[in-house]
């Protein structure tokens, strides 16, 4: 939500998550991490960062924002953020940190990973923000993992040094491959396989995933595809009046909790493993009703281990914002 009232002149962060769906801005008072939301906009609407960051501006006057001076700004990324040109997965978009800061005139800029920035927000995450799924704990101080179906799907985790401070690791652990366990996801890779030739989990767990699942089991169970969007899919599963779309939706849950499962086992992500991004926020029900806990721990003599470890589901509305602002006061703690 905009402020409430006209700001005086100050420095702020900008900062701004920006994935394959949408691109969300918010501000923050440096050395302050609460993000204060400016605006949200759709990224099929720009042909351009360039055009969107202009409509960005142009709502930043009317905020009466004008005068404010960027002491900082992080962009928080749904691509490879360690290149010198921005080149997103799920969109069409490019920059580069220069034409950012040419456009903004704020040459202090930072871009980071989306899931880099949501993995930084984990531990700033209270009980209001975070849904537990089965049982294990946290420990303090061990590594935690973040894992996103939305547009795309974003992997990221934080670990802690000797004295506690948090890094950030990054990753494409979207685009790893997808393995089946069982008979009905073997018949399903083989459909996939046909149709792009290697398939990743990205290509499971997302929303074109969900579509992606749905068309397979039609075609194996021999029904018709009455759904087109992956919303008509989640919604006919909660009304529970489609069995199609009820086994698409548990085995779309399962193949997550299969693949937060090795999460674990690979990272030892004793901190927890969080679900993030936009699908299992709007389906928490189906998602407890689902075999994703049974397949998180159904790793075979490590069972036990992954029985430790807790798993949640964010539900903050913004938590690539959130770490993005505090990424932004660990740099202005670093240059001083």
């Amino acid at each position: 939500m905009a402020p409430d009232k006209p700001l005086e002149s100050r420095s702020i962060y900008l900062l701004a998550d920006i994935g394959g769906t949408n691109a969300r801005f918010a501000f923050a008072e440096p050395g302050k991490t609460n993000p204060v939301a400016i605006a949200s906009y759709a990224v099929t609407e720009f042909p351009s960062f360039e055009g969107v960051l202009s409509q960005l501006q142009q709502d930043w006057r009317e905020l009466s924002l004008p005068d404010t001076k960027l002491a900082r700004i992080c962009l928080a990324v749904a691509a490879i953020s360690d290149q010198r040109e921005i080149s997103f997965t799920n969109n069409a978009w490019r920059f580069t940190a220069d034409s950012v800061a040419a456009q903004t005139g704020c040459p202090r800029i930072s871009i980071v990973n989306d899931f880099a920035a949501v993995a930084r927000s984990l531990p700033a995450l209270g009980t209001q923000h975070l849904e537990a799924i089965g049982g294990g704990g946290v420990q303090k101080g061990e590594p935690m993992v973040a894992i996103g179906p939305g547009t795309g799907t974003g992997v990221a985790t934080l670990v802690f040094d000797k004295t506690g401070k948090p890094l950030v690791v990054p990753g494409e652990g979207g685009h790893v491959d997808f393995a089946p366990i069982t008979d009905i996801e073997a018949k399903i890779l083989s459909r996939l396989r046909a149709q792009f030739g290697r398939v990743s989990i990205e290509r499971m767990l997302c929303g074109e995933g969900i579509m992606n699942i749905y068309r397979s089991l039609a075609d194996i169970r021999g029904l018709p595809v009455i759904h087109l969007t992956p919303e008509a899919v989640g919604a006919a599963a909660q009304r529970g009046n489609d069995a199609l779309s009820v086994e698409a939706m548990n085995t779309f849950f399962s193949v997550l909790g299969a693949a937060a499962g090795n999460l674990a086992l690979t990272l030892g992500a004793r901190g927890g493993v969080y679900v993030a991004g936009g699908i299992s926020p709007r389906y928490i029900a189906l998602l407890r009703k689902s075999d994703f806990r049974a397949r998180f721990l159904a790793k075979g003599r490590f069972a036990d281990f992954n029985g430790g470890i807790a798993t949640y589901v964010v539900t903050h509305p913004d938590p690539g914002l959130l770490g993005a602002a505090m990424l932004c006061v660990e740099e202005d703690e670093d240059d001083r």
